[in-house]
């Protein structure tokens, strides 16, 4: 008969591998992108060569907060209660901007694609915040 705290411990552990290896493409791709950056950078001496003079700064908000959302997932993967926070936190704030900016409307489909990167980059951070509660709650018996 299996005890009930070990069928918990494993859901627990299959919580925490569906978080990590959804967040690891996550990861990944955010590091492609700002290694490219960073190359254009040292190299040509602007970030993004193609910039329009007189961008706004509001407008680079919410992707620069969803990259440090996805440096939330890769502290996740040491510290989950920590970097799942810190996900849903700067997750929360884009979307807040994203609504203020864009707000949904009959022709939504045409701005959806934030929301839904949105959506990809959270559910880890979900999991990952779902992780630590049951293995902060575990009985120690």
């Amino acid at each position: 008969m299996t005890n009930i705290s070990d069928t918990g411990d494993r859901a627990t552990k299959w919580i925490r591998w569906i978080a990590r290896i959804w967040s690891s493409p996550i990861i990944v791709y955010s590091l492609i992108m700002l290694t490219g950056y960073a190359w254009n950078w040292v190299t040509i001496g602007k970030a993004d060569p193609y910039t329009v003079e007189g961008y706004p700064l509001i407008e680079a908000l919410p992707p620069i907060l969803m990259f440090l959302s996805v440096l939330g997932l890769g502290i996740a993967w040491r510290w989950e209660g920590l970097g799942g926070a810190i996900t849903l936190v700067f997750l929360l704030a884009v979307l807040l901007l994203l609504l203020i900016q864009r707000p949904i409307t009959h022709d939504f489909y045409r701005s959806a694609i934030p929301y839904l990167m949105s959506t990809v980059i959270a559910i880890p951070g979900i999991l990952f915040l779902v992780c630590w509660w049951r293995s902060r709650r575990m009985p120690t018996f």
